[in-house]
């Protein structure tokens, strides 16, 4: 059996009428993020076992665990698999989105951890605690750094549509 941690999520595209490229991506929640925004967005992924589920309903489960509602509909495209620098894979999926205002952060999903480290105290933060569109320029100026060879890939693919 891997070492490696899989892990699969969704980022929603929108096309402006411009053409401009927008993507739909979550702020992580907790004490490290806060007051934070460059290198702090992420696309709604969360980890899997690929010998016990698919990577694609994986993706599914975990964006709507995380932003609160369904991905929208339409279908999807597997952008492929991108190694975190944390050894993490992450296997991520795209769709196109007509209707951005049909798609916005509702809950959030928690977690528990000793906060502040070493105080005994347990404390619940969310895992994700927004999430919203931003241009495809914004978005390289915020999301982990990890994850820009997926806006490499989200752009690639925008490309095609032309």
């Amino acid at each position: 059996m891997s070492d490696l941690v899989h892990s699969a999520g969704i980022i929603p595209v929108h096309l402006a009428e411009d053409r401009t490229v927008h993507v739909f991506a979550a702020h992580m929640g907790g004490p490290f993020w806060a007051n934070r925004d460059p290198g702090a967005w992420s696309i709604a992924k969360g980890q899997f076992d690929p010998s016990a589920e698919d990577a694609l309903a994986a993706a599914e489960r975990e964006f709507e665990e995380e932003i609160g509602m369904p991905c929208p509909a339409g279908p999807r495209v597997d952008l492929g698999e991108f190694r975190q620098r944390s050894s993490k894979m992450v296997r991520a999926y795209t769709v196109l989105v007509e209707d951005r205002d049909a798609l916005r952060f509702v809950a959030r999903n928690l977690f528990e951890m000793e906060w502040p480290r070493g105080s005994g105290r347990i404390q619940e933060f969310p895992e994700m605690d927004a999430a919203e569109w931003m241009s495809l320029a914004v978005a390289r100026s915020k999301i982990l750094a990890g994850q820009l060879s997926i806006l490499d890939a989200v752009e690639r693919w925008t490309g095609r549509l032309g």
